[in-house]
């Protein structure tokens, strides 16, 4: 991804940023609200806890940094994938100028955009592939905001590389027997793993042979939206706004492929899964720097609400990157973060279902630091990886004893409730 690494030497990577459960709606609400799960109310992608309709019944869509920036005077315009459950046909959600929302676009062919509260089909036509006509729509939005000298906040929500791993035609077979990037966790359990992982025994010829496909096809997906990335880049050049913009470049989720004998999935705590990428370039970024203090994907919220000059919401959890992304060092800054995950996450017709192959996990409440992963089951179950001594988390030595700080931020973190605490939960003690 030639632009994404180009925006990496023009701006700033963050190397410990994390997201609060790695799947699509509890992870995308965090993003939208600023909350945890267990403020927010969305834990999973379906029913009681989880997805569109959950999200709704929070008053979530109140709390969207979104209906902050509009009210502000910002042009606001959402592209692409909105909140599981979500469908064509459901309204405009507030705070949102200009809406192009697919509700299942996983296929990049045969969809349907609610674009501005009108239905429109798209067909299996190359010039139909969903993330080349969202690349489209977001030039045009670019250049007519643009035109309209006011601020404006565009946020372009791909479905690639997410499976079925569709590419566009012209990169089929793009990256054909490019070897999946194996680590020392490929194929192999921790020590002492927890009891839902603890049977998986090694992968299979033909499970490797599935990453392996899988892996090429999800680079070849990723070249669309790498292209997308380079045609954004280049309005706003042309436009004469670039040099007062950001761009924000990051995922919803991580994933592992073979890593814990797992087959391609996520929901784990493993880094391979909630650990995420953070580019940011712009305005007083730093280029080529790295940050290493801990960040989440509640702080992009407060942060986008901070650099409209807005004064951040008292209820929102997380904390504001601003001074961050502007090569500033603030001193006392987080030592931990939380991940919540509600499991099992199986159900039918959910494009994150999974097997106990893919992990599928039961519930968990778990803590990042810097250099520890502490997990929490429902039913008592405890992992602990000293992830400076042991950064791919393959050794378990929560029988050893669990350090008493940890267990101390995470109670205090999944027990806050607004920025005050949050931040103050998140230092160890």
């Amino acid at each position: 991804m030639p632009h994404v690494v180009a925006l990496q030497k023009a701006g700033m990577t963050f190397s410990h940023y994390y997201v609060v459960d790695s799947l699509c709606c509890p992870s995308r609400s965090a993003i939208f609200t600023g909350e945890y799960p267990h403020d927010d109310g969305v834990f999973t992608n379906t029913g009681s806890d989880g997805g569109y309709n959950s999200y709704n019944a929070h008053g979530d869509q109140a709390k969207s940094f979104a209906v902050a920036l509009r009210k502000s005077g910002y042009r606001t315009a959402l592209m692409g994938k909105y909140l599981n459950g979500y469908g064509p046909a459901d309204p405009v959600a507030p705070g949102w100028g200009v809406w192009d929302v697919a509700g299942n676009g996983y296929g990049e062919f045969n969809y349907s955009l609610n674009q501005n509260g009108t239905q429109q089909s798209y067909g299996d036509a190359p010039d139909d592939y969903l993330t080349d006509v969202l690349s489209g729509k977001a030039t045009s939005f670019i250049a007519s905001a643009a035109s309209k000298h006011k601020p404006f906040m565009l946020e372009v929500a791909t479905f690639a590389p997410h499976a079925p791993y569709t590419p566009a035609p012209r990169y089929a077979n793009a990256a054909a027997n490019v070897p999946y990037p194996k680590n020392a966790a490929y194929d192999q359990l921790p020590v002492n793993p927890p009891p839902w992982l603890a049977q998986h025994a090694p992968l299979t010829p033909g499970q490797q042979a599935r990453i392996t496909s899988a892996y090429d096809s999800r680079v070849e997906a990723d070249l669309s939206v790498d292209d997308m990335i380079g045609h954004i880049e280049r309005e706003l050049r042309v436009k004469g706004v670039a040099k007062n913009t950001y761009i924000v470049f990051s995922s919803d989720n991580g994933y592992h492929m073979g890593e814990y004998r797992l087959e391609p999935g996520k929901q784990t705590a493993f880094d391979t899964d909630i650990r995420v990428p953070l580019i940011v370039s712009g305005p007083d970024v730093p280029a080529g720097r790295t940050v290493t203090q801990l960040a989440s994907n509640i702080d992009l919220a407060p942060t986008f609400e901070t650099l409209a000059g807005l004064k951040v919401r008292k209820t929102i959890d997380g904390h504001s990157l601003a001074a961050l992304w502007h090569g500033q060092r603030p001193k006392n800054w987080r030592q931990a973060i939380l991940i919540e995950h509600h499991g099992p996450d199986d159900v039918p017709g959910d494009p994150d279902a999974q097997t106990n192959a893919q992990a599928d996990p039961p519930s968990y409440e778990a803590v990042r630091t810097e250099s520890a992963l502490y997990v929490l089951y429902d039913n008592g179950d405890q992992e602990y990886y000293d992830t400076a001594t042991d950064p791919l988390e393959l050794d378990n030595i929560a029988a050893t004893g669990i350090p008493p700080d940890l267990k101390q931020a995470l109670a205090a973190l999944e027990n806050c409730h607004n920025g005050v605490t949050c931040w103050a939960a998140a230092h160890l003690r």
